[in-house]
């Protein structure tokens, strides 16, 4: 597995690939790895001649220092991951001088609205950063095709966007949610709950699965009220909000429309820890 630390490096061995007429595939992460990063490695291995990954804490996307300051960062550990997954030939770790040679600040971006609902409510900024950084490591690494997971679908929805609005010569994939046994979203946030904690946490993809039933029988309304019922029942944890949106447009419904997909979304606070989730309603 080759480990390239500055831009130069890769942009030579990104060239030397593309005139062997390698498929590149590409999936970048801000470290602090899980088996649901690996998941999109093991998608793309299928999909690509050659798997590159990235590691880069962006701090661009973060809306407050301290959150910054307090991402856990084992470069070392992420590597060990990357090697033994057998899925990945290259991981790019840049310096940040390498994405951001000027200046520390994100471009501005029209998202076409996608950036203000859900987290952009609360995080004004944050996709700006996230487009930012995601257009540079494009630009350097040139894939073919990208993988995000759909655990953070409102980012996936901005980078699909983004490609679409610079005409971006890559194709974007989204991959399934990779969970827990017990169904809980796999994240870095989760090694942060206690083992009572994990256990107890089990309920968001519980209730998004009764969501996905409920849907066909009572209205939009009705459901808020349920998920509400659910979570004022759950000591120690606090919903934080629960949507049911259009997957295009990332707008909240009152009613389902035929002919629309539709997304149940919900962000619960178990103890200090902030926990996503979402589901497709099928």
């Amino acid at each position: 597995m080759e480990i390239f630390r500055n831009k130069e490096p890769l942009r030579a061995y990104v060239e030397r690939q593309k005139e062997m007429g390698k498929k590149i595939g590409f999936a970048p992460t801000m470290g602090a790895l899980h088996r649901g990063h690996i998941s999109l490695y093991e998608v793309a291995r299928k999909e690509n001649d050659l798997v590159i990954s990235s590691i880069f804490v962006n701090p661009t996307q973060f809306n407050n220092a301290t959150d910054l300051e307090k991402y856990p960062r084992d470069i070392e550990r992420d590597l060990k991951i990357l090697k033994a997954s057998g899925f990945v030939d290259a991981v790019y770790v840049p310096q940040t001088t390498d994405l951001y040679p000027d200046k520390v600040e994100s471009k501005s971006y029209d998202f076409e609205g996608l950036e203000t609902e859900m987290e952009g409510k609360s995080r004004p900024g944050h996709f700006d950063g996230v487009g930012t950084v995601v257009e540079e490591l494009f630009r350097q690494v040139r894939p073919d095709n990208a993988y995000f997971g759909e655990k953070d679908f409102q980012q996936l929805a901005i980078i699909k966007k983004l490609v679409a609005i610079l005409k971006l010569p890559v194709k974007i994939h989204g991959v399934s949610i990779y969970r827990e046994e017990n169904g809980l979203a796999m994240s870095s946030r989760n090694q942060r709950l206690s083992k009572p904690q994990k256990e107890a946490a089990k309920v968001l993809h519980q209730t998004l699965l009764k969501v996905n039933d409920w849907f066909r029988i009572i209205t939009v309304p009705e459901i808020y009220d349920r998920v509400k019922d659910i979570f004022d029942d759950q000591a120690g944890m606090a919903l934080e909000y629960f949507e049911i949106a259009d997957e295009d447009t990332l707008k909240e419904t009152d009613f389902f429309y035929k002919g629309h997909n539709y997304r149940a979304f919900i962000v619960v606070n178990v103890g200090d820890v902030r926990l996503i989730d979402n589901l497709h309603l099928d």
